[in-house]
């Protein structure tokens, strides 16, 4: 019989909605760009960013999966550390209308 995964065990997959003010959406992924490169200098996975072609929804959005919760916090405690990452951040706030971020567990 398969055991089940536990909820540290199960892969985690980080999902961050980014809603342009008006006009700023070319802006946006040009800072998003700039945080994963960020990203590859810390070492960490630099995922993937999706750009809206159609429908409602963010203007941009970045995803990545994590093999662990334990690696999820480890990538998230490596940002927060990080000056540049952490700057990042904030000026990409100040491009935004709503920012959304949503973490789930893969369900196998």
């Amino acid at each position: 019989m398969h055991d089940r995964k536990t909820a540290e065990e199960k892969m985690i997959v980080e999902a961050t909605n980014y809603f342009a003010k008006e006009g700023l959406a070319d802006d946006v992924l040009t800072q998003r760009r700039k945080a994963t490169e960020i990203r590859r200098r810390l070492g960490l996975d630099p995922g993937r960013i999706l750009v809206r072609t159609e429908g409602d929804g963010p203007d941009i959005r970045w995803e990545c999966s994590f093999a662990s919760r334990e690696a999820y916090d480890a990538d998230r405690a490596a940002r927060t550390a990080s000056p540049d990452f952490e700057a990042a951040r904030k000026q990409m706030h100040t491009l935004l209308e709503r920012f959304e971020r949503h973490v789930y567990e893969v369900e196998e």
